[in-house]
């Protein structure tokens, strides 16, 4: 099963994000039930992984961490594939990460070294965005780049699995972690 490790958005967040994708006039919408941000992709695994990773996450004190809103990106290079709220990168954010990424190790998981970049995703072009809709994007972004938000606090770090069908990704939440209650600012 193709499983990664996000937070929830925190209800407060959900409004500004909801407020772009009705803005922008191309793309297809990420449902509201599917906004995350991704701590750690951890591609197709055998049960028995998922087992071990559940067992790692539940012997770990998950440090407090907060998520705010700071601005808009697109991702795809020249062929803009999806666009994105940012969200402000905090030692605290980046404690939390790392910590999902000891325990995916700890589980035995080996996972691709990526640049930890922290994004909601809200819209999907597909194969691209088409350079016949680059104006509307444009246009629909400009009012809406100084997107910002206080930060707000993050209950739990979930497990998700993911099916992908032709209407879209499905995910499905298969276990929660809490996180350690605090400020989560530093």
């Amino acid at each position: 099963m193709r499983c990664f490790l996000a937070l929830p958005i925190p209800e407060p967040l959900l409004p500004p994000l909801l407020a772009v994708q009705e803005a922008v006039p191309v793309g297809r919408a990420v449902p509201e039930d599917n906004l995350h941000l991704t701590l750690a992709f951890l591609g197709d695994r055998p049960e028995t992984e998922l087992r071990e990773l559940h067992l790692a996450l539940g012997q770990r004190a998950l440090p407090a961490a907060r998520l705010a809103l700071s601005g808009l990106a697109t991702f795809g290079g020249r062929r803009i594939k999806l666009l994105a709220a940012e969200v402000t990168r905090t030692p605290a954010l980046v404690a939390l990460q790392r910590e999902a990424l000891r325990a995916a190790t700890a589980a035995g998981m080996a996972l691709a070294r990526e640049r930890f970049r922290p994004h909601v995703t809200l819209l999907r072009f597909g194969a691209g965005l088409r350079e016949a809709d680059r104006p509307r994007l444009d246009a629909a972004l400009a009012p809406l780049a100084g997107l910002s938000s206080a930060a707000e606090p993050v209950a739990e770090m979930r497990l998700v699995g993911s099916t992908l069908t032709p209407e879209g990704a499905v995910y499905d939440t298969l276990a929660e972690y809490p996180l350690a209650t605090g400020s989560g600012t530093g």
